[in-house]
């Protein structure tokens, strides 16, 4: 009985620690890495592997996901050289290539980026007419890629591509534009009419 007694802080003892330094293994999954802090500021970022932090003092801060990522913006409205407004929605496909940088360099980096994909939206196609806008997707998406991986590099964040999803223009320029089209395709049917009744009547001649 007395054994039992003398044994029970043991055990008690050994619960405790248990239960502190379990926590204190952790084990960072492939494509992933944990921004650890101690007392508050910056220690170190975990790679994948098994780590251990120091109880109480050490803390995982986050756990930031290191693949590739994409995020579809709503139309943004801009403005062309030529003066005609226009909504435009973007697709960016981003990457964090700092933990650290990313946890600490902006509070909020996805609003950050959409902002900052949006004000760079408006410079690009400012300086372009709307026919240019309309005929050069490739070369918007290279211009905006190429900013905004300039402007993220502080936050940590490596910009792999910005695409156009959908570029939607007045209706009154849509209605002006199919009707050029249906006037351009009835002009080259009746070439076409034209050119085959003129051919026809050489062979009958």
């Amino acid at each position: 009985m007395e054994a039992l007694l003398l044994s029970l802080p043991v055990l008690i003892l050994l619960v405790v620690l248990l239960a502190v330094l379990i926590p204190c293994v952790r084990v960072v999954p492939q494509a992933h890495a944990f921004v650890v802090e101690r007392l508050g500021a910056y220690q170190s970022t975990w790679s994948v592997g098994l780590h251990f932090k120091m109880p109480i003092i050490d803390r995982v801060a986050r756990n930031v996901n290191l693949k590739e990522q994409v995020v579809d913006f709503p139309p943004q409205p801009v403005i062309t050289k030529d003066n005609v407004t226009m909504q435009i929605d973007t697709v960016v496909y981003y990457q964090i290539t700092d933990p650290r940088l990313y946890c600490y360099g902006v509070e909020n980096p996805i609003m950050a980026i959409e902002n900052l994909t949006a004000t760079t939206l408006r410079n690009v196609i400012g300086d372009l007419e709307l026919d240019e806008t309309l005929t050069s997707r490739e070369t918007i998406n290279t211009k905006m890629r190429a900013s905004l991986d300039v402007a993220t590099d502080p936050w940590g964040i490596k910009i792999n591509r910005v695409e156009l999803k959908n570029i939607i223009p007045p209706t009154a320029i849509r209605d002006a534009m199919e009707k050029q089209m249906k006037a351009e395709r009835e002009r080259r049917e009746a070439i076409l009419i034209a050119e085959g009744e003129k051919k026809s009547t050489i062979l009958i001649a």
